[in-house]
């Protein structure tokens, strides 16, 4: 089993929840951050102490207070941890429901499980952590499994998300088709930014730019 687990959670009754949950896993060290920027350092601070997380159980929204932080959300803070220990494993365990989100989250292989908070739902975090050492692959309950196969953002690439928020950010095409060029994307050009719009305007049959970019939003892909 897991070794050492960081909780990245913002409601004490919730935290104390998950780890009262595991506390059958008597090998298992388990620490906690309440917010995001504060779990990330926990990650670095044990991994310049060869003492690594194995894995990290993250919400995703977290309410802001008065405390100054960098990470606003539990997706800033998995692409984070990404990026400094590639091979920890992570579940999200969370209430937000846009399916559309977390498919691309594993799509880009961010995360290793899903669980949706609720009812019995610390039973089932308890499966997805089983599941995932045992296989170190991905989870999804079998009761979300239906909506993640009708959903269709793995046939959206990560450069077309990005495309979609600069649109919503109101950059024009020529505006993105410099960002694409200055991270050296291979379709960059004015020509080929517009053939992905179009790509997408088709793919979600949107009437123009605008419609687009509320439908991507209503589905949760921004």
């Amino acid at each position: 089993m897991f070794k050492k687990v960081l909780i990245a959670e913002d409601i004490d009754s919730i935290s104390f929840g998950i780890v009262t949950a595991l506390a059958e896993y008597s090998t298992m060290a388990i620490n906690h951050a309440k917010y995001c920027d504060d779990a990330l350092l926990k990650i670095k601070k044990a991994l310049q102490e060869n003492n690594s997380y194995d894995l990290l159980i993250s919400d995703l929204s977290f309410k802001a207070d008065h405390t100054k932080t960098i990470l606003r959300s539990g997706e800033d803070l998995v692409e984070a941890v990404k990026k400094v220990q590639p091979e920890i494993h992570i579940i999200v365990y969370s209430i937000e429901d846009r399916m559309a989100k977390i498919k691309s989250m594993f799509d880009n292989n961010l995360i290793n499980a899903y669980v949706s908070k609720g009812r019995n739902s610390t039973q089932e975090l308890k499966k997805a952590i089983e599941n995932v050492y045992a296989n170190g692959g991905k989870y999804v309950p079998e009761s979300l499994q239906s909506m993640f196969r009708e959903a269709s953002v793995f046939e959206i690439e990560a450069q077309d998300i990005e495309l979609l928020n600069l649109l919503s950010k109101g950059c024009s095409q020529e505006e993105i088709s410099v960002q694409f060029r200055n991270k050296n994307y291979s379709s960059a050009s004015p020509s080929s930014v517009e053939k992905r719009i179009n790509k997408l305007k088709i793919h979600f049959n949107s009437r123009n730019i605008t419609h687009l970019i509320s439908q991507t939003k209503d589905i949760g892909l921004i």
